[in-house]
């Protein structure tokens, strides 16, 4: 699908819905509002929606207050647009209601989208889906104020690791040195997403590097998050964001796992729980290829999928699965 036909469409446009992923990071919050308000600028009538609670490392965005958690008249859109989801799904629990907005917008970055939507803008060569936005906005011929430059700068900022991943292009430093040009201070951005921490988090890191375990070849590392650790430290989900690179970052581990917990629901059986794997690559293993094995998805470094059953069982799975690596 090409670019000018999207543009085309959000130029007919009059009340656009926004969302991405569950669980956002800094690139589905970056592309969340640097989409919005450059629809904004051109005089449409937005809803911005993520399901999940902003991580406060991310509260200092100019008008991260745009971002709500319910998804509005869902009757009232004439179009919706999809960022940073493989998936329609991954916006949770509004997916079958934003499934009936009459047209759908996808855009994305991981290899693995399913292709949803009445028009799709993909691209697995992106550092981020903010560097498809930004293409987008400039397509558009949208001032880019420095609301959207610090968005746009954040969202790629924290998808290339700050420009250490595989990921990072040449894109990702052009298009963050325009950003900084436009407004964009790159020592408050790293402020607030690296060096600032509570003291519950810090708690929640230790409870969780107490989980750690290698599996016999040493190529594997599994860190699990319970419930129970959530409220023993008064952290949230959100406050998980990055922790995973710790165990990713143990030497000879070419692949690091996260099971997280959700809570459970009344229906569920009491030895059963539902988890979301969270998988990280040193670069030598595909995980989205064994994300999308379990109906997930995501990049070759970075993917997920979720899944229900006991701890224990999910655990034998996960050493099964080291040994063929």
């Amino acid at each position: 699908m090409s670019r000018k036909q999207i543009i085309n469409q959000l130029k007919k446009s009059r009340r656009v819905l926004l969302c991405s992923h569950i669980h956002p990071d800094g690139d589905a919050i970056g592309s969340l509002i640097g989409m919005g308000l450059a629809l904004k600028e051109m005089g449409k009538d937005i809803w911005i929606y993520n399901e999940s609670p902003v991580p406060a490392i991310y509260h200092f965005l100019p008008s991260i207050h745009r971002i709500k958690h319910h998804p509005g008249e869902i009757g009232t859109y004439d179009t919706v647009v999809v960022m940073d989801c493989s998936d329609l799904h991954r916006i949770g629990d509004a997916a079958g209601a934003v499934n009936r907005i009459p047209i759908i917008i996808n855009i994305d970055h991981h290899i693995t989208n399913t292709r949803f939507g009445s028009f799709q803008l993909i691209d697995p060569d992106a550092s981020a889906s903010a560097e498809i936005v930004f293409r987008l906005i400039k397509a558009m011929k949208i001032k880019i104020t420095p609301a959207i430059a610090y968005a746009i700068y954040t969202g790629i900022m924290t998808d290339t690791g700050s420009f250490r991943f595989a990921n990072t292009n040449p894109e990702a430093f052009d298009i963050c040195h325009e950003m900084v040009r436009l407004g964009a201070d790159p020592h408050k951005v790293a402020h607030h997403v690296y060096e600032t921490i509570s003291l519950s988090r810090i708690k929640l890191l230790t409870m969780l590097f107490d989980t750690i375990e290698l599996t016999k070849n040493s190529n594997m590392s599994i860190m699990t998050l319970t419930q129970n650790m959530l409220r023993e430290t008064g952290t949230r989900i959100q406050d998980v964001n990055g922790l995973i690179n710790y165990a990713k970052a143990i030497e000879n581990v070419k692949v690091a796992a996260l099971l997280y917990e959700r809570a459970k629901e009344k229906s569920r059986l009491i030895d059963e729980s539902h988890f979301h794997i969270s998988l990280r690559s040193d670069g030598s293993v595909d995980v989205a290829k064994i994300a999308a094995s379990f109906g997930g998805g995501g990049h070759t470094r970075a993917a997920g999928f979720d899944i229900q059953g006991s701890l224990p069982a999910l655990k034998k799975e996960l050493y099964e699965l080291s040994d063929r690596l």
